[in-house]
């Protein structure tokens, strides 16, 4: 995991968890990306949930991602309110996963006017400040 204490690092709040998330949320802890595959029409998806947004199955699997994918779109944040405003700028992001679904994030490890649309990224974990979880986030291949 990223050490939380950098610099310039991003805040790190922990995440609120509910039944449907909390295996998600375990596993960052261990350095594991997962994602909910529906059995029936095989659509990988993200966020948790119990129901496929695909099709509406309830049969749908946790799956470990490879967490490898592109940027698909970005921003560079200037200003925000606390506790962010001391990360500032920071880069909020859509990327794709190789796995199939876009998942918002930070990407984080470069500069932010070194970020394109398109650029390989792959996960990183950002241990959260209660110590019991991590937050995915993506820096350069």
């Amino acid at each position: 995991m990223t050490p939380k204490n950098e610099e310039d690092a991003l805040p790190t709040p922990a995440p609120r968890t509910t039944p449907e998330t909390e295996r998600f949320w375990e596993a960052t802890a261990d350095g594991k990306l997962l994602l909910k595959k529906c059995a029936d029409c095989g659509e990988y998806h993200h966020y948790p949930r119990s129901h496929c947004p695909f099709c509406f199955s309830d049969e749908t699997e946790w799956t470990e991602a490879s967490g490898d994918g592109t940027v698909y779109t970005y921003t560079v944040t200037h200003q925000n309110a606390a506790p962010y405003d001391e990360a500032t700028p920071y880069v909020l992001a859509y990327v794709e996963l190789d796995d199939g679904p876009r998942v918002m994030t930070n990407v984080v490890g470069v500069e932010p006017e070194d970020v394109s649309v398109g650029q390989e990224v792959t996960v990183v974990f950002d241990e959260t400040d209660d110590g019991e979880y991590a937050l995915p986030r993506f820096a350069p291949m």
